[in-house]
């Protein structure tokens, strides 16, 4: 079942924005994956409440809240892409490495 569960998780994950995730990082229910993990792995470990393994990402910092300095980075970065996986609750999301682009203090003229 679990590998069952991994193959339907992989399928589902995807890029998204950051201003797609923005909402969700609002009601606290996004989740920074390390980029040494897999995120459909971690997906599955959310998913089968797999505390055990949580725990200790958790204990490492592989997973964690995103900190009120990265939501405001990213606020401010037109563009900012991540790779990302909804395991409701949470909102799973990896950081890219897709060039970011600083957004201008004022709107364009």
């Amino acid at each position: 079942m679990t590998q069952d569960l991994k193959a339907e998780l992989t399928e589902m994950v995807g890029p998204a924005e950051w201003r797609w995730l923005s909402p969700h990082a609002d009601r606290g229910a996004v989740v920074l994956v390390d980029e040494r993990l897999d995120l459909a792995e971690v997906g599955v470990a959310i998913a089968t409440d797999d505390v055990a393994t949580v725990n200790r990402w958790l204990a490492e910092a592989l997973i964690a809240k995103p900190t009120p300095m990265q939501l405001e980075e990213w606020g401010q970065t037109w563009g900012k892409r991540f790779q990302s996986l909804i395991v409701q609750p949470f909102v799973l999301v990896q950081d890219t490495l897709t060039p970011e682009v600083p957004l201008p203090d004022f709107p364009p003229g």
